[in-house]
């Protein structure tokens, strides 16, 4: 019987799931999937109508890892990840729920099962009876005579009988049963070969894990073999499976009463979901059906020009293009879409040809006619990744101009973290909007199909709705990031105007010579079989170097290496932070390191560099990427060119090979210590800001402090000693790290640190105050505004926690800089242009360029004063120049 003593809980997972599965095309007419909201809410307005609950909430899981993932890294690996469909949907169900008047619980650092396992045993300390709405079988270890499960689809109750006649255990020993079981779905394990029949007539015969444990030996066979195995991983698998009871919350179960229901907040969903029967349940609620969604083929030069003139009068209009590769070099049109107003898009087919092709308008005169309006810089454009498109359109001798805004981008300076940037991940956040995927209509893998073999009917509405989507992002994004003025001019002042930089700079390209490359992969390949063999003679035997396994074997049961750490699996680890202890006192691991180490810069950069020289241009084309890291910092892909390393003369040996042509010098120029300078700008310490101002060298300085000792008395190991602190305290490092790297004792780690603080208290308060502000307002900010989202700043998690206020501390330092560098780009490219010089690379705090010879000087000095006065801050910045045939010369 319900009373109002009664606690209702409902697992939100579980409903959902079961709601997405059960109603699993339901989408409305803007093609957003609904069903798992609609069977939601149909399943919770039942319960509101059968239960009429006074104390309810639903919980469910929260964003993120949990302590579990911490127990054990493989805990859920094996589950498929969620369908895009659902994903889609969480947000909106979310606000359905709470819309229904029920209040929503998620809890970081558990899942939803930890906290309904704490409000039922609260509920049960207050003399509540609780009834949990649940499909999940791990419930049942709650399960007694004021606790009962509730399946709405299988309309059935368990109570203390309900699960002994389910299970054939009673609810204390579930847990027992489900321990020597394990869990296949969520990747817990278990005794092999143990199901719910023989993991009951043990605990039947035996009474519980306890006693199976104890007579383990005496178990015959291959189950006995299976359940003795299975014994060191025992406790391990009842800590996964143990529901938490314990979880901090903010209020009580009695807290958690049924709200009224948010009519107005109904109507909207109702409308917008379209879910027309309740609407008109709601008073003032009609459904009017929105506009359809209205997209074109053109192939017809009078439809053509039509659009033509649309374009032209358009105050902004989207575009996008539909291309036969991926590589922006190689990439040519096979044809283009616009949208003017949102709903409406056209595209135009140019070069499809497969058998039976309709009759299309001739490539070269479409794109001729368009020309004007695209090299127009007055006739404003949107798009999503305009860059690419750009690239596309200059391989056609079009140089697009009047990017206005790029999605990609307005998204990721809105929330560098809120999703990925793609266009199909935008229209499922910010739109509710399924789009057509590519796979969709060229489908997959082996037999996918280029865009200029499917078929127009097809392309069309592909192609149309990647213009309208864009169009509508902007609209939306756009909105909100005029809310927040320094996010807008982020986007418009940084973002936007590095679009053609980036794109000439992967036009330029960097000339490799290959000649080069070849000799240094030909000698690493001899390194290599040299370092085996010794490899070889220290093991008595041949083994492969690259194999885990193998090298467990040697050295752990062969050898009889200590172990150090051990694998999730519970075996000798052979991770790098291991075989560098090993290192220190044993031959072998010294090898297999230098093994790894050379084998890596064979096969990522003089193997794989030489493949990727364009043979047109001779040249390496990296791509840069503006929306992929948190902190605003660029990154290089196809290939990754800023992380040729440069500590190992075979690092460097690479970058020789990236050479100027004749008649020409590189010259790189490199910020000093940024990162320590803005930090001293930020935490405004006087004695930090003192020695910049002086001169001094910051690390010799930073010494003297620690140290107390005068200023040149300080040596090199002191120094060192310094540099480590001021580096390691940026990005967070505590005593630890810090007496590791030093080789050093933690305690005496611990008091160079707290020295530091003692001598530069406004650093110390600076990063209290970062780590406040990021829980209080849940991001932090560059010194330009741009906006650093902190996730994980209040979890539970204590690891986590500490890992996001390292970030809270790092983030303003490192996306400074990198605002700084993009500043630089932007002002640098404007004297560019009137000089024989070309911007080649950009290497987090490196810019690289290819200079004449007789302009070498006037360029020095143009890259230097436009680095150092890009911004002011309350120190000055230093910026080394280097001159060389090569890049390492330069460096």
């Amino acid at each position: 019987m319900i009373t109002n003593n009664t606690l209702i809980l409902i697992d939100g997972n579980s409903y959902l799931y079961r709601a997405f599965h059960a109603v699993p095309s339901f989408s409305n007419s803007q093609g957003m999937p609904t069903g798992a909201v609609y069977g939601m809410t149909n399943m919770l307005k039942s319960l509101l109508h059968d239960y009429q609950p006074t104390y309810t909430a639903i919980v469910f899981d929260a964003k993120g890892k949990t302590f579990r993932d911490e127990l054990y890294p493989e805990y859920k690996a094996n589950r498929p990840p969620m369908p895009d469909d659902l994903v889609a949907q969480i947000s909106l169900t979310h606000e359905m729920v709470q819309a229904l008047g029920f209040p929503l619980i998620m809890e970081n650092g558990v899942e939803a099962d930890d906290v309904i396992a704490t409000l039922t045993k609260q509920a049960e300390a207050a003399g509540m009876h609780t009834l949990i709405f649940t499909g999940d079988k791990d419930f049942a270890q709650l399960v007694n005579d004021s606790v009962t499960l509730v399946d709405t689809l299988k309309n059935t109750r368990l109570d203390v009988q309900g699960v002994i006649d389910k299970f054939g255990v009673p609810p204390e020993l579930i847990l027992d049963y489900l321990n020597l079981m394990g869990d296949r779905v969520d990747n817990v394990p278990g005794v092999k070969k143990v199901g719910p029949k023989t993991a009951v007539k043990w605990l039947q015969t035996y009474g519980s894990l306890e006693a199976v444990v104890e007579n383990a030996a005496q178990f015959k066979g291959k189950i006995g073999e299976n359940l003795r195995e299975a014994l060191p991983l025992l406790p391990l698998t009842r800590q996964l499976l143990t529901l938490k009871c314990d979880v901090p919350l903010s209020h009580t179960p009695r807290q958690f009463k049924l709200n009224s229901p948010d009519v107005n907040k109904l109507r909207e969903l109702y409308t917008e979901l379209e879910f027309q029967k309740w609407l008109t349940e709601i008073p003032g609620g009609s459904f009017k059906k929105p506009k359809p969604k209205q997209y074109y083929t053109i192939l017809s030069q009078a439809d053509f020009e039509g659009w033509l003139n649309r374009l032209n009068e358009a105050p902004l209009f989207a575009f996008d293009t539909e291309t036969s590769s991926l590589d922006y070099l190689e990439a040519e049109i096979v044809g283009v879409s616009f949208a003017v107003p949102a709903g409406e898009a056209a595209y135009v087919p140019l070069a499809h040809d497969y058998l039976g092709v309709p009759q299309q308008l001739s490539r070269d005169k479409v794109l001729a006619a368009l020309k004007p309006l695209l090299e127009n810089p007055d006739k404003l454009k949107v798009g999503q990744n305009l860059k690419y498109d750009a690239h596309v359109l200059a391989n056609h001798g079009i140089n697009l101009q009047g990017i206005a805004f790029d999605t990609m981008l307005e998204s990721y300076v809105l929330d560098s973290t809120a999703t990925r940037h793609d266009l199909d991940s935008l229209a499922l956040k910010y739109l509710k909007l399924q789009t057509i995927k590519f796979e969709d209509i060229a489908g997959k893998g082996k037999k996918q199909l280029p865009f200029n073999q499917i078929d127009i009917e097809q392309a069309a509405p592909y192609a149309a709705e990647d213009a309208d989507v864009s169009l509508q992002l902007h609209q939306k994004l756009w909105l909100q990031l005029q809310s927040i003025p320094k996010l807008c001019q982020i986007l418009t002042e940084m973002e936007m105007p590095l679009i053609p930089i980036l794109m000439r700079m992967e036009r330029n390209g960097v000339k490799i010579d290959a000649v080069q490359l070849q000799k240094q992969s030909a000698e690493l390949g001899q390194s290599l079989q040299v370092i085996e063999q010794q490899a070889y003679e220290l093991a008595e035997t041949e083994f492969n170097l690259n194999s885990p396994k193998q090298l467990q074997g040697i050295l752990f049961d062969k050898l009889g290496l200590p172990v150090l750490k051990k694998t999730p699996k519970k075996e000798p680890s052979t991770a790098v932070e291991v075989l560098e202890e090993l290192a220190l006192d044993y031959p072998l691991p010294k090898l297999i390191l230098e093994y790894r180490s050379l084998s890596k810069l064979k096969s990522t950069y003089t193997d794989a560099l030489i493949q990727q020289i364009n043979p047109k241009t001779g040249r390496v084309h990296t791509s840069y990427q503006q929306a992929v890291t948190a902190t605003g910092r660029l990154s290089s892909v196809n290939p990754n060119l800023q992380n040729i390393p440069i500590r190992t003369a075979q690092g460097r040996r690479i970058r020789q090979a990236f050479v100027a042509p004749k008649g020409y010098r590189f010259l790189a120029a490199d910020y000093s210590q940024i990162e320590l300078r803005i930090m001293a700008h930020l935490s405004q310490d006087e004695k930090l800001l003192a020695a910049f101002a002086a001169g001094e060298d910051i690390h010799k300085a930073t010494a003297a402090e620690v140290f107390d000792v005068p200023l040149n008395d300080v040596t090199s190991v002191q120094r060192r000693s310094a540099k480590a602190v001021n580096f390691g305290l940026i990005y967070g490092m505590q005593a630890f790290g810090l007496a590791k790297q030093l080789g050093i004792e933690r305690r005496k780690a611990q008091t160079y640190i707290d020295t530091y603080f003692a001598r530069y208290p406004g650093v110390k308060a600076y990063m209290d105050d970062t780590r406040e502000l990021a829980k209080k307002q849940g991001y932090v900010e560059t010194v330009f505004g741009r906006r650093l989202y902190i996730h994980d700043i209040k979890s539970r998690s204590h690891q986590r926690r500490q890992y996001a206020e390292r970030t809270a501390i790092n983030a303003p330092m490192q996306g400074s800089a990198a605002d700084m560098i993009k500043m630089a780009m932007i002002k640098m490219d404007k004297w560019i242009v009137r000089s024989d010089v070309k911007m080649l690379l950009q290497v987090h705090d490196e810019l690289v360029f290819e200079v004449a010879e007789n302009v070498v000087e006037e360029t020095k000095a143009a890259i230097i004063e436009a680095m150092s006065y890009v911004t002011e801050l309350r120190v000055p910045l230093l910026v080394d120049v280097g001159v060389g045939d090569n890049w390492d010369e330069a460096h």
